[in-house]
């Protein structure tokens, strides 16, 4: 199991704080990913068990294809169960989606937060809905199968109408996944600035929470973990492992692992050369943490042995011997998690 982090990106949007960059990528950085997959081979093999690739950022898609095709090869090959390559609308014309298919690529994320133009430009997101629409066209027309589309909820200026208009049209596409995230603000992000300065103000999006659990459940999605629908039986294999805390490895600038034997360890965020920043065992505690935290954000729940005797907020999931959170109480989930993690 393998996540590559690629940080570029041709523009910043508003509401992210994660580390990337907007220089173009150069052939090198591919060179560097290949060289260190090819010194961590052992950990790779290690986290084998789950067959999964996931090339994220970032926006993976500014890679040249090739690059792309050098970095599955240097993790071990071509032939995941599962690999996903995270992409921009923008980016997807349907020479490009007809490569990453000859890659060998079997499942596609794109961001498409919105299909409303002006709360595109607001986010500072370089697509149009149009483009979201032609973008999705030629990736079915290449041949994929497993496409996940992401949203964004509980923006403030993003009326009920409007984010119904996006879920509905979405809908009708008929994507194998969806994620829906609702819109956090980053100190580091420019969004975080907005709310400094007074110039924007963070809404609850509880309302808007509601009409996507409402509307993707009426269409036959399955609600599985707080931010993530599916059809039946096209779960993202890859992050659905992490909600298990299977070991992967995280190969780039920034990426983090969590190894067999529970060693968390995190590289540095240098482009031009980094390397691993720190290594730590996890205690019990932590792991014990981690595994009622990861598991109360999913449909499966947590094993009720794992879980403090006053759990009276949830109820059978269905997984015998699991407790999970209601779904009509999972837009409070962190609230709820954190209540029984100070019981332990």
């Amino acid at each position: 199991m393998i996540y590559v982090h690629i940080p570029f990106c041709r523009s910043r949007c508003i509401y992210c704080g994660f580390y990337s960059n907007t220089v173009a990528p150069g052939s090198a950085f591919a060179d560097e990913v290949c060289a260190e997959a090819v010194r961590r081979k052992e950990e790779i093999a290690a986290s084998s068990a789950i067959n999964t690739l996931y090339i994220g950022g970032g926006t993976p898609s500014v890679l040249p294809l090739a690059d792309l095709g050098r970095i599955a090869d240097a993790c071990g090959g071509r032939n995941y169960s599962e690999w996903t390559v995270e992409v921009n609308p923008d980016d997807v014309t349907p020479p490009y989606a007809r490569g990453l298919r000859e890659l060998g690529v079997n499942r596609v994320s794109m961001g498409v937060q919105s299909l409303d133009d002006g709360i595109l430009r607001w986010m500072n997101r370089r697509h149009s809905a149009g483009g979201a629409r032609r973008a999705f066209r030629h990736l079915r027309e290449a041949g994929f199968d497993n496409i996940s589309v992401d949203i964004i909820l509980g923006i403030n200026g993003l009326s009920l109408e409007m984010l119904r208009a996006t879920v509905q049209e979405i809908v009708s596409w008929r994507p194998e996944h969806i994620s829906a995230y609702a819109l956090s603000v980053d100190d580091g992000s420019r969004l975080g600035a907005l709310c400094r300065e007074g110039k924007y103000s963070e809404i609850d999006g509880d309302d808007h929470y509601a009409l996507v659990c409402s509307a993707l459940a009426a269409a036959g999605y399955e609600h599985y973990e707080v931010s993530n629908w599916a059809l039946p039986g096209r779960r993202a294999v890859h992050n659905s492992a992490y909600w298990t805390r299977a070991p992967y490895v995280g190969l780039g600038p920034a990426a983090h692992s969590l190894l067999a034997g529970d060693i968390r360890c995190w590289n540095s965020n240098d482009i031009s050369g980094w390397r691993e920043k720190g290594r730590e065992a996890l205690t019990d505690k932590e792991i014990w943490e981690e595994k009622v935290m990861l598991g109360l954000r999913t449909a499966d729940g947590a094993p009720q042995q794992l879980l403090p005797g006053n759990s009276g907020l949830l109820v059978p999931s269905a997984i015998p011997g699991n407790l999970r959170i209601p779904e009509d109480r999972w837009f409070v989930a962190d609230g709820i998690i954190s209540g029984i993690l100070s019981q332990g």
